[in-house]
């Protein structure tokens, strides 16, 4: 009795592994695409306010980062209408999570600078003269929740690029000034987006 009890628990762990593969093979085939995407958006969108920051106005620009993630989710929507739909699974909430967690942060910080550069709060009180430029901090975290995301999906060349580019970008950014550090922030998404998200494609092309 208890021999068939141990057959029985091994059976219903192999089956628990075997779920946990198949969900993280199908989240493989889908999650390439949408790091290609919103990659290629802070490419273009730090470009562009790169050029404006420097070119016609200055940081007021930096409101278009908001008008970014509009257009990214909108784009996201209309691909995820056009690829197989896949079945809700734990790799696939665990790796959405990590996105939105990154989201909250970045946009919560984001705001917060926003707010202090229309004089509602102090920028003295948020980034005193010795801190962090914002450019650095979410480079690494753009980088953290990538890396995350490769971990997850057992992909070793993801988190490679990723740390490179989380660790590389949070102190290229601060060798520059202003619009300049758009630059980093658009090579960091190529290194820590767009090239895994390509690499991803690839290897779990049919």
């Amino acid at each position: 009795m208890e021999e068939n009890e141990n057959l029985t628990a091994e059976r219903s762990l192999e089956i628990i592994r075997e779920s946990m593969e198949q969900s993280r093979r199908a989240m493989s085939k889908h999650a390439g695409t949408p790091m290609i995407w919103w990659g290629s958006m802070v490419v273009v969108f730090s470009l562009l306010i790169a050029y404006l920051w420097n070119h016609h106005g200055g940081p007021a620009w930096n409101v278009l980062w908001f008008v970014m993630t509009i257009v990214g989710f909108i784009g996201n929507r209309l691909l995820d209408k056009h690829k197989k739909p896949v079945p809700k699974n734990i790799i696939g909430s665990v790796i959405s999570k990590v996105w939105l967690t990154f989201a909250i942060f970045v946009c919560g910080i984001g705001l917060i600078f926003c707010l202090a550069g229309f004089g509602v709060i102090s920028l003295e009180w948020i980034a005193p003269s010795y801190g962090i430029p914002l450019t650095s901090i979410i480079t690494f975290v753009m980088g953290m929740a990538s890396t995350l995301t490769g971990f997850i999906l057992k992909n070793r060349f993801v988190p490679i690029c990723s740390i490179i580019a989380g660790i590389g970008g949070f102190f290229l950014a601060q060798c520059y000034l202003g619009g300049e550090q758009l630059l980093v922030m658009a090579a960091v998404a190529v290194i820590g987006l767009v090239i895994p998200g390509i690499i991803l494609n690839i290897q779990t092309r049919e």
